[in-house]
């Protein structure tokens, strides 16, 4: 069973090309400064960019001096936009669902995913994929949705009785399907624990080199009680990690 391309979606797709971070790219992503801590160096590097979505990472992945970059998402819209606004011969882009995806072994230095792995049916077949795609001492970087942003079965803020707001946190530990509404009904994302996604990458032969939880810097919210409810739940979890040497 292939993982649902709402991209394709064209009420979807025209709500989330109007996100900072595809308009700007990504310097409008907020947790980019912190996802780029987790990279390496990148002169030189054979580099696979899975969800690349419109190529925002792709290009600027070239313009470090990658030697090329494979771009892949399942999204054919976005693929056409991703096409058009790059101009290199070291980028190239292929479209294939990453539930199904092959990887020839040893052909990255650095795998790098943006919020894509919590749409995935099958996590550990993509790690296992990615693992013996990275060469021995190669990186794997990735973010996704958090956790705990991800698990409520309703994923809006309350007000308790006494006034205060709160993320109602719950089922936390029942995995599987969520189904929400942004830009449109029906949005398929599949919530894993912080635990799950930690072990696939362990379990699939990756050290662990750090995990940062992302959310919306103090100095980012001000006044506004609704921005304030930014402090009480992570956006992202963002994972950087080295393929152990055989």
């Amino acid at each position: 069973m292939a993982a649902q391309n709402i991209y394709d979606d064209p009420d979807f797709l025209a709500g989330y090309a109007t996100l900072n971070r595809q308009v700007h790219g990504l310097d409008g992503a907020a947790e980019w400064p912190e996802l780029k801590k987790l990279l390496p160096d990148l002169a030189g590097k054979r580099v696979a960019d899975l969800g690349c979505g419109f190529g925002w990472f792709s290009r600027w992945a070239e313009q470090q001096g990658a030697a090329s970059v494979l771009g892949v998402d399942v999204s054919t819209k976005m693929l056409e936009r991703a096409e058009a606004e790059t101009d290199s011969a070291t980028v190239s882009y292929r479209c294939i669902d990453l539930d199904v995806l092959e990887l020839d072994a040893d052909a990255y230095d650095v795998v790098f995913s943006s919020l894509t792995l919590h749409y995935l049916l099958d996590l550990d077949r993509l790690m296992a994929t990615m693992a013996q795609a990275v060469t021995p001492g190669g990186s794997l970087v990735f973010s996704v949705e958090h956790p705990i942003f991800s698990a409520p079965t309703s994923q809006q803020f309350e007000t308790s009785d006494d006034g205060n707001r709160i993320w109602p946190l719950d089922n936390y530990l029942v995995e599987g399907k969520r189904v929400t509404n942004w830009f449109v009904d029906g949005v398929v994302k599949q919530h894993r624990t912080v635990a799950t996604y930690v072990n696939a990458v362990i379990d699939a032969g990756f050290i662990l080199d750090r995990i940062v939880e992302f959310g919306s810097p103090a100095s980012a919210v001000g006044e506004n009680p609704e921005q304030r409810d930014d402090w009480h739940r992570p956006w992202f979890l963002l994972l950087g990690a080295t393929r152990a040497s055989d």
